[in-house]
């Protein structure tokens, strides 16, 4: 019994680990998913056959598979169930409107973020992200906005285990330099990046937070960083900060929000 229930849990992760995959590739066949996974072939195409059947992969005339339908009825169902999104949205809308740059709602994930909601501009030219895309807690403005005002001790813990690590040209990775950021980020109620995810980017970010005054997410504007120039910023600092304020509010906060001093 006890080798059947540990054939059945590898199984699972084993299938697990070719689901992964297409968060990376829209569309695999059985041999790129064999190469990827390092899976058997046989293996992969008897697990495949399972997930095509449950709804969880389908399969196109040329053999190839995508994710199937089940995974966004999953999705909208948990978008559905997450009321910061929901209240944020129309604030979201309006933030777009008035600064027409993309605004992204982002939240804790272990050690990561991950943008749960994103609204786009007309700009011919602009920032592809995607709901769903995650980031380290050192690395970003939202991601940072986050690290910078969790709880001291948990703060410290992460800094400790964590490894720095280059992802652009702009990413710090001097935890001496990193914590004068958060510091500064703390004291001023924002954070703001260059080139720190990807190259010729820009993000500002201000924090969110409950009833019971914790951070629980992001509000950012983000783009090209030739959009976000030296004399604008002051005046993006603030709606940015406003807009998350008026989230925090909705969510029931009462606790005083560091708010950046600047002259527009």
């Amino acid at each position: 019994m006890q080798t059947t229930n540990k054939h059945k849990n590898k199984t699972v992760v084993r299938s697990m680990d070719l689901l992964q995959l297409f968060l990376t590739y829209p569309k695999l066949n059985i041999s790129e998913m064999a190469k990827l996974s390092g899976i058997p072939k046989t293996s992969v195409l008897r697990m495949i056959g399972s997930l095509e059947e449950m709804g969880f992969l389908k399969k196109d005339r040329e053999g190839s598979y995508s994710l199937g339908l089940l995974f966004l009825q999953y999705g909208n169902l948990v978008a559905e169930r997450l009321d910061i999104r929901h209240i944020a949205l129309p604030v979201m809308q309006q933030l777009r409107d008035d600064i027409q740059e993309a605004i992204h709602l982002v939240l804790r994930d272990g050690d990561e973020c991950i943008y749960i909601e994103k609204l786009d501009t007309d700009h011919p030219v602009r920032l592809f992200t995607k709901i769903g895309r995650k980031a380290p807690l050192y690395a970003g403005a939202s991601s940072r906005i986050i690290l910078a005002f969790m709880p001291e001790l948990e703060r410290e813990e992460y800094l400790e285990a964590t490894e720095l690590q280059p992802i652009a040209s702009g990413t710090i990775t001097d935890k001496a330099e990193l914590r004068q950021t958060l510091e500064r980020s703390r004291h001023e109620g924002y954070s703001f990046s260059r080139s720190e995810l990807e190259n010729y980017t820009a993000e500002l970010s201000a924090p969110i937070f409950d009833h019971t005054g914790q951070i629980v997410a992001a509000l950012s504007a983000a783009g090209l960083e030739v959009q976000f120039e030296e004399e604008r910023i002051a005046e993006l600092v603030l709606d940015v900060q406003q807009a998350a304020n008026e989230i925090s509010r909705r969510l029931g906060c009462t606790r005083p929000v560091p708010v950046a001093v600047h002259s527009r």
